[in-house]
């Protein structure tokens, strides 16, 4: 027990979940956006997730670059949000909300076994970039220099995230769609256009964190499953439709599993529902979003 509290084991733990919340943070962004925009409770995200990680390793296999399995992964998760929003999740909008769940729920499973008849049942991985490998001393400790690298990955594309949602004009119509799509129609404004962005933004933020996870993480395609029930975590946490939410909700469910996982790995996951409930009694619309919100 003395080894397992001691402060190098500690202070390793806590870097280990902030790369894990800065993951969930830059994934429940995406699904965040979509809800708050849209209304859909998108229970495909997690595959979109896992599309992301083996468009990647597709790209990664033929050319060898982990550049390219970064792009790849990327956009091919994004068009196949584009695909899925205007094909069939269109169709929706005006259904009840159970109709959404049950047909998100169905294209997930689906993607899953879509991907199991392509590629097989057995896990993938995607080595980092030559650069990237080994161990990085930081003083006090030695620590994976990938997950290191990681963290300012993932903190990069949240700021650009960021910088496109709040400092242009397409991220201010899709705020706006946050608040009351209704409005932004009466203005002259496409909604369903706008749709169609925010569901293939929300998708591409999934797939872009499936391939940066792949060297961390091996691939298999049921591999969002567990990463979608965090996400969806993540999100009643930091609120509903609050892009900062997501971001503080990723980083206090990061830390919360893996310092529990620090004591006992079967409770990591007790404690996270218990923060949720937490927030849930105290603040029922979540740490930073809006009172009042539907």
């Amino acid at each position: 027990m003395r080894d397992v509290l001691s402060w190098a084991n500690f202070i390793s733990q806590m870097f280990n979940g902030l790369a894990l919340g800065a993951l969930l943070a830059l994934i429940s962004s995406g699904l965040t956006i979509i809800y708050g925009t849209l209304g859909v409770l998108n229970l495909a995200h997690g595959a979109m997730f896992m599309l992301g990680g083996y468009a990647g390793w597709v790209a990664y296999t033929y050319t060898g670059s982990f550049v390219a399995a970064v792009i790849a992964g990327s956009l091919f998760a994004m068009l196949v949000g584009v695909a899925v929003e205007r094909v069939i999740i269109r169709q929706f909008y005006s259904r009840p909300p159970e109709d959404q769940i049950l047909v998100t729920f169905g294209l997930g499973i689906v993607f899953v076994e879509a991907v199991r008849f392509a590629f097989g049942g057995l896990s993938k991985m995607v080595p980092p970039p030559p650069g990237l490998v080994g161990i990085t001393s930081i003083g006090f400790m030695l620590y994976p220099t990938y997950r290191l690298a990681l963290v300012g990955i993932v903190a990069v594309a949240l700021i650009a995230l960021y910088l496109v949602l709040y400092r242009t004009r397409i991220g201010m119509i899709v705020r706006a769609g946050i608040e009351d799509s209704a409005m932004v129609d009466a203005l002259g404004i496409d909604v369903y256009k706008v749709f169609m962005l925010v569901f293939g933004i929300g998708s591409m933020a999934a797939g872009f964190a499936g391939i940066v996870n792949a060297p961390v993480v091996s691939i298999a395609p049921d591999v969002g499953e567990s990463i979608l029930v965090q996400t969806f975590v993540v999100v009643v946490i930091g609120g509903v439709g609050s892009f900062p939410g997501a971001v503080l909700g990723g980083l206090i469910a990061g830390e919360i599993i893996s310092i529990t996982s620090m004591f006992n790995p079967g409770y990591s996951y007790v404690m996270l529902f218990v923060a949720m409930t937490l927030v849930l009694v105290l603040r029922p619309y979540g740490l930073l979003g809006a009172a009042g919100r539907d």
